[in-house]
């Protein structure tokens, strides 16, 4: 029987963002052991090893290359297996590829792994359409299945919008909803700096033209990753502290507010589609999705993302 006392992430995939996410939690201290499983055990070994000799230094935590067996009671399975985005292409490029290795990795998690215990995130791309392919396979409960969704786009969008009025990103709240790629949106109606409405701040702020930085901010954070991988091939540095801030709310219970993508089944009247929406995240995963007021237009936006998505799963063969 496992001891109370273990507190167990497996992570699925050992490139860039699976090592940098393994890296990433051993620093949080959030964990005893770290499971990292790769269809290359190699490079999977060469990985744990390379973090092993950093624990002198760091916060003691068992690291290990192991198969789906050592996945078994884990308290959050991430997954970032996959095929990578390469230049040019988009997220729902990469969907047959990937939904085919998912079909492969979801049964063997549920195979060690109950809904009862576990948490299932998921973090590969296209990480919407994956959050539905993993959540169909395993019909776990769907506050159980969670895509890293938005939580990294809302992160680079208050960072952008805290560079362009000079203030730190912390003192900014806004969201970014919908698909985690091209069709997503800026909640700008809720969006707030010091407690007020962007448009109250914007009075004084003295920065904008009409609304025309704003549009320069906002495909900032749509194209960023693009750009990143135009640049040195591959995001993973943000993305891993987008995951260590997700699995900080599940096992500290924190009920914390998080764009995470999940199966969503009727709320902004979206049915059986995964997408990201601000919802409350504790340790027994999506506590509570938030309809938070939208905009006429914010909410046209929206349901035309989700259809963007359905379009995308009507033609998975799950």
């Amino acid at each position: 029987m496992i001891k109370k006392d273990i507190q167990k992430v497996t992570i699925i995939g050992a490139g860039f963002v699976g090592s940098t996410a393994a890296y990433t939690l051993m620093m949080s201290g959030l964990f005893s052991e770290i499971v990292i499983i790769d269809i290359n055990k190699t490079k999977a070994i060469g990985e744990a090893m390379d973090i092993n000799h950093g624990m002198p230094l760091a916060v003691p935590v068992k690291i290990y290359q192991g198969d789906y067996e050592d996945s078994r009671d884990s308290d959050v399975i991430i997954i970032s297996a996959g095929a990578n985005q390469k230049e040019g292409e988009t997220r729902l490029d990469l969907v047959h590829k990937n939904a085919e290795i998912f079909k492969s990795i979801v049964s063997n998690v549920i195979r060690y792994n109950s809904p009862d215990k576990s948490i299932i995130l998921v973090v590969t791309n296209p990480v919407d359409i994956l959050t539905y392919v993993t959540a169909k396979i395993s019909d776990w409960p769907k506050e159980k299945v969670i895509g890293s969704g938005t939580v990294l786009d809302t992160a680079r969008f208050r960072f952008l919008l805290g560079r362009h009025v000079g203030l730190d990103p912390r003192n900014i709240h806004g969201y970014i909803i919908g698909e985690h790629g091209d069709s997503e949106l800026a909640v700008w109606s809720l969006t707030t700096i010091a407690g007020m409405p962007m448009d109250d701040y914007c009075k004084f702020c003295g920065q904008c033209n009409e609304g025309h930085n704003r549009m320069e901010i906002f495909e900032s954070v749509k194209n960023a990753a693009y750009e990143i991988i135009k640049a040195k091939g591959a995001t993973y540095y943000a993305v891993a502290l987008a995951i260590k801030r997700i699995v900080e709310a599940i096992m500290r219970d924190e009920h914390s507010i998080l764009t995470v993508s999940s199966l969503l089944q009727g709320q902004y009247g979206i049915e059986d589609v995964a997408i990201s929406v601000p919802s409350i995240v504790d340790r027994n995963g999506i506590n509570r999705v938030l309809e938070v007021p939208l905009s006429d237009e914010e909410r046209k936006q929206l349901l035309h993302s989700a259809e963007i998505l359905r379009s995308i799963q009507q033609k998975l063969h799950l």
